[in-house]
């Protein structure tokens, strides 16, 4: 499996995405709006960064639980890891795991095509592992004997 099924299946596809000028308090109503984890630092077509609830938090502490003043661009990850939509499932689990990065952007060249979570990683390595195991259990099943 590639990361280009993933992102065929995935329910919610869509780009979740902020302005490095953004204020900070801003991401996080449009995280909990949309229920996700991350959003993409857009200008215009261009991604600038990412910034997830990890930053968010670490800013908060930093700042003594105040995000008043703080922008994006402050916080934000310059230079996140990404995929690319050929990359294995095997691969970009790997990738995650060794990084710690539950976030992955997928990029096409300079185009962002979307942004995959562990979670949808996991789900995917669970359905590719359930249907094998369907698969060698039709083949025993009709062994011959």
């Amino acid at each position: 499996m590639i990361i280009r099924d993933i992102l065929k299946v995935k329910t919610r596809n869509a780009i979740h995405s902020i302005e490095p000028e953004g204020m900070l308090n801003e991401a996080v109503a449009l995280m909990v709006q949309n229920d996700v984890g991350s959003l993409a630092v857009m200008r215009g077509e261009r991604l600038l960064g990412l910034v997830t609830f990890r930053e968010v938090l670490a800013a908060l502490h930093r700042r003594g639980g105040n995000l008043a003043g703080t922008q994006v661009t402050d916080v934000m990850v310059r230079e996140p890891f990404f995929g690319n939509p050929e990359d294995t499932v095997d691969y970009v689990r790997g990738v995650m795991t060794e990084n710690h990065v539950r976030y992955l952007p997928v990029m096409e060249g300079d185009r962002l095509l979307g942004v995959i979570s562990f979670h949808d990683v996991a789900k995917a390595c669970l359905n590719q592992a359930d249907f094998e195991n369907k698969m060698l259990k039709r083949y025993i099943k009709n062994w011959p004997e």
